[in-house]
């Protein structure tokens, strides 16, 4: 370990992190460009089940330290957080990540460094900066905080109106490098925010990428715009998205529908107070097209709420996508960030547009979005979902719980925080809210 990275472990001043030199290389999770064909191209489409098992491709060691661009900041990373988008990069799929790499290098200029024989991955990360550019001006060596994943160029005109927008929009560690599965990470000042006092680094580490994608998707004037009273339909309720999505759905004025795989999961969403469940293992969810099956399970949210969903939270895809539109009410939506179970979605669009309803796209958030949600997190109003904490030398392990869909809420992983419990600075607004609550996916 570097004496930069054991000076910030003990919570050493501004003064003596900056008297500290950058080491020339440090520990991180990692994809090799020489790997790319480690899965061959066997698939499903030639009958054929390969277990692209991320354990494989997914390397912790040393690789080298980037130079600071003078828009960037360098953070000493105390816990990161995986990702499905860790998952799909350590599967090479739907394409190796080192594509992305070598188009954004084509610009030139300090994206060039982006294009290496090796991809440090990860999206989300909690820790203390050690260095700020030329053109930092809000951040300052020393600051804890908190990284928000969309990487965009500021000078772009249409990002003053929305940066999700940017014809360059990037998800960092993902269509970049340099991301927060290791000791350090680089970051466009723009995507910092302050660290919430009464988190663990862990905890910290583990929200920001899906509550400001579950934020915008419901709240934000860019999504479906919830307001009180309304029914939304969550799938995936106990998930890394979904979990934040019933936080938000109740502490907004609406009423969550969670859906869930299994009777514990169940049992989990009914202690964080969500007003309906539905258990997918007890009703059929069917393929596409088995409006029969759709519609038990319509019965079953208006048995339980009385009505049809306003809103219907979607990012699982190929799988319920059909069943969304058609549970959807008339003139209601259905918001959509993402296709774990496949891209090609299916549905009915008799179900659409003779009943006025809308289907919304969702990416990300933008920084105002990202500023918003920490804020709630801050205030105690929204609270992480950690279910299970790794260390770095273990990432492998927590992409594979990810990748199996072992877990519920948010995996992270101890990088430089060298045990749970740490980075704590306002233990009365913790002990307020209280562990139980704090804690409730871990449990």
């Amino acid at each position: 370990m570097s004496d930069l990275a054991q000076a910030v472990i003990e919570g050493a001043p501004a003064e003596e992190l900056l008297a500290q030199e950058i080491p020339s290389r440090y520990r991180a999770a990692h994809l090799l460009k020489d790997e790319v064909g480690l899965f061959g191209d066997v698939g499903p489409h030639d009958g054929v089940t390969v277990d692209k098992d991320v354990r494989r491709s997914l390397h912790v060691g040393p690789v080298p330290m980037p130079e600071l661009a003078p828009d960037e900041v360098l953070i000493a990373v105390m816990a990161s957080a995986i990702n499905f988008n860790t998952v799909w990069s350590a599967m090479f799929e739907p394409l190796p990540t080192f594509a992305f790499l070598e188009r954004f290098a084509r610009q030139g200029g300090w994206a060039a460094r982006h294009a290496l024989p090796q991809h440090v991955l990860g999206s989300d990360a909690s820790g203390v900066v050690v260095r700020t550019g030329a053109n930092v001006r809000h951040w300052n060596v020393g600051d804890r905080v908190v990284t928000s994943p969309a990487y965009i160029d500021e000078q772009d005109p249409i990002t003053q109106h929305d940066g999700m927008l940017a014809s360059d929009l990037r998800a960092w560690g993902f269509e970049t490098n340099f991301g927060g599965l290791g000791e350090f990470a680089v970051v466009k000042a723009t995507q910092l925010l302050p660290k919430p006092a009464h988190l663990t680094w862990e905890e910290a580490a583990s929200y920001m990428l899906c509550a400001s994608t579950s934020y915008r998707m419901l709240v934000s004037d860019r999504g479906a715009r919830m307001k009180q009273g309304d029914i939304v339909l969550i799938w995936g309720a106990t998930g890394g998205l979904g979990g934040f999505a019933v936080q938000l759905v109740k502490n907004g004025g609406g009423v969550p529908v969670g859906v869930v795989s299994s009777g514990e999961k169940a049992d989990l969403l009914r202690a964080m107070g969500c007003d309906a469940v539905i258990n997918r293992a007890e009703l059929e969810l069917g393929g596409p097209g088995n409006v029969k099956a759709w519609r038990k399970i319509g019965e079953e949210i208006r048995r339980q709420v009385g009505e049809d969903p306003h809103i219907v939270f979607e990012h699982t895809g190929r799988e319920t996508f059909g069943a969304s539109v058609y549970l959807a009410r008339r003139g209601g939506s259905v918001v959509t960030c993402g296709s774990s179970s496949g891209y090609a979605h299916e549905y009915d669009n008799r179900y659409l547009w003779m009943n006025l309803k809308s289907i919304i796209g969702s990416h990300g958030a933008n920084y105002q979005e990202c500023w918003e949600i920490n804020r709630l997190i801050s205030l105690g109003m929204i609270h992480p979902t950690v279910s299970a904490v790794y260390p770095l030398d273990e990432a492998p392990e927590a992409t594979r719980a990810v990748q199996t869909n072992q877990h519920v809420g948010k995996v992270t992983v101890r990088c430089l925080a060298p045990e749970d419990g740490l980075g704590v600075t306002d233990p009365a607004l913790r002990e307020r809210i209280g562990e139980a609550t704090l804690n409730r996916f871990r449990a």
